[in-house]
């Protein structure tokens, strides 16, 4: 490699490190995870220590962060904030232990105490007391001059305005990181898009953004907060050092005395192996705690020998941080799929270039749904940021637009499932598409059945989750009407059945092919079409295949059917897997019998709404509900509204009296439920 070719490499590094700085300090919108700007870091590292006559004083490795935004006045620190060097394994901690022996002139055996607390995510400041009087809150900046934030450290109610107690040093700068809590990160973001905003795409970008207002109050509306790990200048009224304890985790309990928070998972550890059993603790405790940290920060705890180490250009000899595995990385998206859930929803799954992030090898990630690809402008080729914490579902955090390649494809929605090949339908306000095969569609084929044979649609008895999981799995219910054409012997030998449950069963799925046009209709898990909505289906249209030829148009003629169940209800009826279904079902010998038109004379309570709830003793609520429903009322079991004419509440009504009382609406009784129901006479 020749000199200009190493220049060349120089300068490329120090101008794309400089870039990220830029983006990460100034922007607050970093744009490559910490993983990929520590191996940028490292590359120049190695590079300048193999040619060290090439190190310039502009190196990112001579500094740390970058030039302050001028919005803020500037801070001068008096006592340099310096960044701490990196170990990503034990052996670097290992080695970082013997170097510190080494220096101290201490024999192999020597057994060196540590301090140890989580490296929080969020972002380093320096806060000043005089007095014992918060006067100042600056960031860390370049580690020489940061921003006065003042205003907005005052805002963040764990940070005291005042020291407690006594014994505080005249002048003291509390140094530490203001973060943000996962659970107010994502009350956070909720608001963000309910008030349609940009949402922060991790917590640290959120304590970032929000420290870096220039109004104070919107600062004050964010949920920070702050933990102290060490000082700076400490002096007295005369501007004298003065001393404080002797070893840094006292004085962490000193400063927690004084009113500042500090980190419960702090401790004091004899040796490095404790320090490595504290790194494998805290690993797997790392996801429940109600933060984010990215690592361990060790220190030699006693401060005199601290003081024997000193510190290098940009960091202190005698501390430490031992990263975690990445959660965050980038790596090239090369497709995308299209996957079924049991319920039909068809979401996007991102393949990878396989990347080790988490712990893991991953090589599939979320991309949630098409409104979130639109929103992250992700395509087929691009650089993306993959993300995954603990045990969650590796997704597609952004995508590294300034990386993009030319020949980049935008990623389309399917028209047809994957897997039956059913139309996919999503509705105009709806993010989720989803297949309209229903039972069809094998993907949904479990879901399907357990709803098929719910107490409201065929109320099979003895059919629950297990059994038809069961079923589906040994290959006898492919399709709902295998349910009809089961056999004693090899349900019997399913297990936890036997021939009397065997039997039991069978009867009741016999039983079920005499039902009603409604518990049919509401059987097929049509969308939007629930109860209330098959039955007013059935009434209107009286058969099956009235219901089947009807357009949307037409089926907008019924009560209670509008654009959205029409459309629903059409797409479902057309889809000629569901029509097979319904068939087979019909040559299985599911009937009902036949609904004749009423005569007005026999609807005395059309155009009534009725809401019903509680116990009554003369009857139970389906039949009362399917009674009103037959003189023209339209009944619903959900909670009155302002349309509502009146509630029937028996027994233990509960809060929809309530509801239906402060809305105004009549409350009819036991007794006056049996009067209207004597209108069928």
């Amino acid at each position: 490699m020749t000199d200009q070719t190493v220049e060349q490499q120089l300068a490329s590094l120090r101008a794309e490190l400089e870039a990220h700085n830029y983006r990460y300090y100034v922007e607050d919108n970093p744009s490559v995870p910490d993983a990929e700007y520590d191996r940028l870091f490292q590359q120049l590292q190695a590079l300048e220590q193999s040619h060290p006559e090439l190190v310039s004083a502009d190196s990112p490795t001579q500094r740390v962060g970058a030039t302050p935004l001028s919005a803020f006045s500037q801070v001068q620190h008096e006592v340099p904030m310096l960044s701490l060097d990196n170990a990503f394994d034990d052996q670097a901690l290992i080695d970082f232990d013997r170097r510190v022996r080494d220096r101290l002139k201490l024999d192999d055996d020597a057994v060196i105490e540590y301090g140890a607390e989580p490296k929080l995510d969020g972002i380093a400041v320096s806060l000043l007391y005089q007095q014992g009087k918060l006067v100042r809150g600056a960031t860390r900046g370049d580690g020489s001059t940061g921003e006065d934030i003042s205003l907005n450290v005052r805002t963040i109610g764990a940070i005291p305005l005042k020291l407690r107690g006594q014994g505080w040093p005249q002048r003291l700068e509390v140094r530490g990181e203001i973060y943000m809590p996962k659970a107010g990160f994502d009350q956070l973001n909720q608001r963000m898009r309910d008030s349609d905003q940009k949402t922060f795409v991790n917590p640290r970008n959120a304590a970032a953004g929000s420290l870096r207002q220039l109004d104070s109050s919107i600062t004050a509306t964010r949920p920070l907060t702050f933990c102290a790990y060490g000082y700076g200048l400490v002096e007295d009224g005369d501007g004298n050092p003065v001393e404080l304890n002797s070893h840094h985790t006292e004085l962490l309990k000193q400063l927690r005395e004084w009113g500042l928070p500090i980190n419960p998972e702090m401790a004091s550890l004899a040796g490095i192996e404790a320090c490595i059993d504290y790194y494998q603790q805290l690993s797997q405790k790392r996801d429940q705690l109600g933060y984010e940290i990215d690592g361990i920060v060790y220190k030699v705890n006693d401060r005199s020998l601290q003081q024997q180490l000193g510190f290098v250009a940009r960091a202190p000899r005698w501390a430490i941080a031992r990263k975690f595995p990445a959660q965050e990385e980038i790596t090239r998206l090369v497709g995308v799929d299209f996957q079924v859930g049991r319920t039909g929803a068809v979401t996007p799954v991102a393949r990878l270039e396989p990347v080790f992030v988490g712990g893991v090898t991953v090589s599939n990630a979320t991309l949630h749904n098409m409104d979130e690809i639109e929103r992250l402008d992700v395509r087929v080729g691009d650089w993306v940021v993959v993300r995954r914490a603990g045990d969650v579902i590796p997704q597609v955090a952004r995508a590294v637009l300034e990386r993009r390649p030319p020949n980049t494809k935008t990623v389309q929605l399917p028209s047809h499932c994957p897997v039956c090949g059913s139309e996919v339908e999503r509705g105009e306000d709806e993010a989720a598409a989803r297949c309209s095969g229903g039972v069809s569609c094998s993907a949904q084929r479990k879901e399907a059945i357990k709803h098929y044979a719910s107490r409201k649609a065929m109320d099979i008895d003895g059919l629950g989750d297990k059994l038809v999981e069961a079923l589906v799995d040994n290959g006898q219910v492919e399709q709902l009407a295998d349910l009809y054409r089961l056999e004693h012997p090899r349900v019997a030998g399913l297990e936890r059945m036997g021939d009397k449950s065997a039997e039991k069963l069978l009867r009741a799925i016999e039983a079920s092919k005499q039902t009603t046009l409604p518990r049919f209709l509401y059987s097929l898990g049509i969308r939007e079409v629930g109860e209330a909505t098959a039955a007013s289906l059935a009434r209107h249209f009286q058969t099956l295949e009235a219901i089947r030829d009807a357009d949307e148009e037409a089926l907008q003629q019924v009560d209670d059917v509008g654009p959205v169940v029409a459309q629903h209800l059409a797409l479902f009826l057309r889809q000629p897997h569901n029509i097979e279904t319904i068939d087979a079902l019909v040559e299985a010998g599911l009937n009902w019998p036949a609904i004749e038109a009423p005569q007005p004379s026999e609807q005395p309570l059309a155009g009534k709404s009725y809401a019903i709830t509680g116990k009554f003793s003369a009857m139970a609520r389906p039949e009362a509900k399917a009674r009103l429903e037959a003189l023209g009322a339209k009944v619903t079991t959900g909670a009155p509204t302002g349309k509502t004419d009146a509630l029937i509440a028996g027994e233990k009504a509960g809060s929809k009296l309530a509801k239906a009382q402060a809305l105004g609406i009549d409350v009819l009784d036991e007794s006056a439920l049996l009067e209207l129901l004597a209108l069928e006479s």
